[in-house]
C-alpha cells in the first residue's frame, strides 16, 4: 500500500493574491504531491492550503512554501482576526493511507529541523508530536500570539523545540506537529425546530449537555467551571443549526469526527438516527463538507453489508455502499472522485505501485556523484540501512495473513510495526546529514578576524560537529535496533523470502559500518569528553552490529546452501 500525507499549512495572508499564489506555486512545484485546496479568508487576513501526497515529497513541499511565505509575508504589519504567531504559522501533518501517526510524528520533527536550519525560524510541536503535556494543545503554545512572541522566547519554560530562542520580526516562529484527519460531518433531520438538532447534538458530543439549574442558567463548579453531563461517543464535537438549502427547510446535527477510528462516521449517524426516531424525527441523510479518507466511508460500507448480510469484498464497492448508507447524496450528488482525498490524490497524481518518492534513484545516486561534498557517506549509510529495514518489513508482510504462519502473525506485526518507526528514522536521517554538514560549512565562513569573532566562529563549529556526529551515531543506534530483529524474522518469516532478510542483514550492517566511519571522522573537531564518549559509544555498536549480522548471515548462508 502506498502512503499518503496530508499536510494543511495556515499561512498569515489571506488578501495579497500574489503572495497566495506564489505560496500554492511553491507547494505545487514537487513532484508526487497534490494541491487540493487554497482557502483565503481576508477577515482573518489567513491562508489553509491542503495538500498531500507521498509522505517526504510532501515535507519538501510544505518547506518550499513556507520558503515563498517567509520571503514574502511581513509579520511586523500583519493584522487579522486569527490568532497567529508566524508567517507559516501552524502546519500539521496528517496520517491518510499506509502511514502511522508515529511516522508522522517524525516527518513533523524533520520539517522543523529543516525550518530552522534553511530559514532560521524556530518551532515548536504539538498535538501528538509534542515533548510535553501541555504543549499538546495549539492554543496554549499560540497564546499571546506574535506580539508576545518576543517575551514568550524569554521564557525557560516556553523555549521553542526546535532551533534557538532568537525571535525573527518578520516570520515569527511556527508550531508543527502530527493530528488526525478532521471530518466535517452533518447530518439531516426533517424538521425546522433547531432545539432538537441542538438536543441530539448534546447527547452525542463527548462534552455532553450542559447542566442547568431551576432558572435555566448553567451551573458550575466550586472553581466556576461549567458543568456538563458527559455524551455518548468519544472525540466528537457537536450542535445543532438550522439550514435552508434547494427550497428545503430542515435542520442539522453538525458534528466534527476529530479520530474517526476511535467514533466512526457511520456510528455517529447511526446515533443521530437513534435519537431522532424516538422524537418521532426522520433523518433524510447526511453531508461531507470537504473531503474524507476512503477508509471512513469503506468501514461504513463494511457496516452496512454486514447489516445486509452482502457478499462484497471490492473497496470500491465498499465506498459506494458506505455512500449510499450514509446518505451522502441527499442535500447535492455525492461523487466519490471528488470527495475521497485518495481517490483525488490518485487522479492528480496518476500514482502507481512503483513510483518513487521526491528523488528517484537515478536522482539521488547522481546527487552524491556529483562535486558537492554533500549528500555524501552519511546520507547514503541512512539510505542503505533503510533500504535494509524495507526488506525485514517486507518478509513479514509476505508473512502475516499466510495461513501456515498464523501462529506468528501477531508477533511478526508488532515487529513491523517497530520497523516502520526504524525506517522513517533512517530516512530522516539522509537529510539529517546533509542539513548538519551545510552547517558545518556555514560555521566555517564565519569572519576570524578578531578575538571575538573567533570564539564566536569556535563555538558554532563545535555546535555544528556536535550535530554532525550525533546524526550518523543515531543512524548506527537505530540500525542496530532493526538488526536485532533480523535474526527472529529469519526463524519466523516466510522461507521463500530468506535471501531478503540476509540482504536486508548485509545493508543494516553496511549502514552500520558507513555511519561509523562518518561518527570517527568528526571527533576531531570535539572537545576530548565528546571525543571519548562518541569513540566508546560508536565502537560498541559496531562490534554488537557486526555480530549479530555475520551470525544471522552465515546461519541463513547455510539454510540456502543446504535446501
Amino acid at each position: 500500500m502506498r502512503a499518503i500525507v496530508e499536510c494543511v499549512p495556515n499561512y498569515s495572508e489571506g488578501k495579497n493574491s500574489e503572495t497566495i499564489q506564489a505560496i500554492s506555486d511553491a507547494i505545487s512545484s514537487v513532484p508526487n504531491v497534490a494541491l487540493l485546496n487554497v482557502e483565503p479568508d481576508a477577515d482573518y487576513n489567513r491562508v489553509v492550503v491542503t495538500f498531500a501526497g507521498e509522505p517526504f515529497a510532501v515535507v519538501e513541499a510544505a518547506i518550499r512554501g513556507h520558503r515563498v511565505a517567509a520571503e514574502r509575508i511581513d509579520m511586523t504589519t500583519h493584522k487579522g482576526n486569527h490568532p497567529r504567531m508566524g508567517a507559516a504559522d501552524v502546519v500539521p501533518f496528517i496520517p491518510i493511507r499506509g502511514i502511522t501517526m508515529e511516522e508522522c510524528v517524525k516527518l513533523s520533527e524533520l520539517y522543523a529541523e529543516r525550518v530552522w536550519a534553511e530559514l532560521g525560524i524556530p518551532c515548536y510541536l504539538y498535538e501528538y508530536a509534542a515533548r510535553t503535556p501541555e504543549r499538546k494543545n495549539l492554543a496554549k503554545i499560540r497564546s499571546g500570539e506574535y506580539e508576545g512572541l518576543p517575551e514568550k522566547l524569554k521564557d525557560p519554560n516556553w523555549l521553542p523545540d526546535v532551533g534557538d530562542p532568537i525571535f525573527v520580526p518578520k516570520s515569527g516562529a511556527t508550531v508543527t506537529g502530527a493530528r488526525f484527519f478532521l471530518i466535517a460531518y452533518n447530518v439531516n433531520i426533517n424538521h425546522t425546530d433547531v432545539s432538537h438538532a441542538t438536543d441530539i447534538a448534546y447527547t452525542i458530543r463527548s462534552l455532553g449537555k450542559p447542566v442547568l439549574d431551576a432558572e435555566g442558567k448553567q451551573v458550575v463548579d466550586e472553581k466556576g467551571k461549567k458543568k456538563f453531563i458527559p455524551g455518548r461517543l468519544k472525540e466528537i464535537k457537536a450542535m445543532g443549526v438550522p439550514l435552508e438549502r434547494n427550497g428545503r427547510k430542515l435542520t442539522q446535527v453538525s458534528v466534527n469526527v476529530i479520530n474517526y477510528r476511535v467514533t466512526p462516521v457511520h456510528v455517529v449517524y447511526d446515533e443521530v438516527v437513534k435519537e431522532a426516531s424516538a422524537k418521532g424525527l426522520d433523518v433524510t441523510g447526511s453531508e461531507i463538507v470537504g473531503l474524507i479518507p476512503q477508509e471512513a466511508l469503506v468501514e461504513a460500507g463494511k457496516h452496512y453489508a454486514k447489516q445486509k448480510n452482502l457478499e462484497i469484498q471490492n473497496e470500491d464497492d465498499f465506498l459506494e455502499l458506505g455512500a449510499t448508507y450514509l446518505g451522502l447524496s441527499d442535500l447535492s450528488p455525492f461523487i466519490i472522485e471528488e470527495k475521497v482525498i485518495e481517490k483525488i490524490v490518485a487522479q492528480k497524481l496518476s500514482l502507481s505501485e512503483k513510483a518513487l518518492t521526491i528523488q528517484t534513484l537515478s536522482e539521488f545516486s547522481t546527487n552524491v556523484a556529483s562535486e558537492s561534498p554533500a549528500p555524501g557517506g552519511g546520507s547514503v549509510a541512512a539510505n542503505s540501512s533503510a533500504l535494509g529495514v524495507s526488506l525485514l518489513e517486507m518478509v513479514c508482510s509476505l508473512t502475516i495473513g499466510k495461513k501456515k504462519f498464523e501462529n506468528v502473525w501477531e508477533q511478526l506485526s508488532k515487529v513491523r510495526t517497530e520497523l516502520a518507526l526504524n525506517r522513517y528514522e533512517l530516512l530522516a536521517a539522509v537529510e539529517r546529514d546533509t542539513i548538519a554538514f551545510n552547517q558545518i560549512m556555514k560555521a566555517m565562513k564565519l569572519p576570524k578576524t578578531t578575538d571575538e569573532e573567533k570564539a564566536i566562529r569556535k563555538s558554532a563549529l563545535q555546535k555544528a560537529t556536535l550535530k554532525a556526529t550525533e546524526v550518523p551515531l543515531k543512524v548506527m543506534q537505530v540500525s542496530l535496533e532493526a538488526l536485532k530483529q533480523a535474526p527472529l524474522i529469519a526463524q519466523l518469516g516466510n522461507p521463500n523470502a530468506l535471501s531478503d532478510v540476509g540482504v536486508g542483514a548485509e545493508m543494516l550492517l553496511s549502514g552500520v559500518r558507513g555511519a561509523y566511519f562518518n561518527v570517527l571522522i568528526n571527533l576531531s573537531g570535539l572537545t576530548e569528553d565528546h571525543q571519548k564518549t562518541f569513540r566508546e559509544h560508536s565502537k560498541e555498536i559496531a562490534e554488537q552490529a557486526e555480530q549479530i549480522a555475520q551470525t544471522t548471515i552465515k546461519e541463513i548462508e547455510n539454510k540456502l546452501m543446504n535446501g
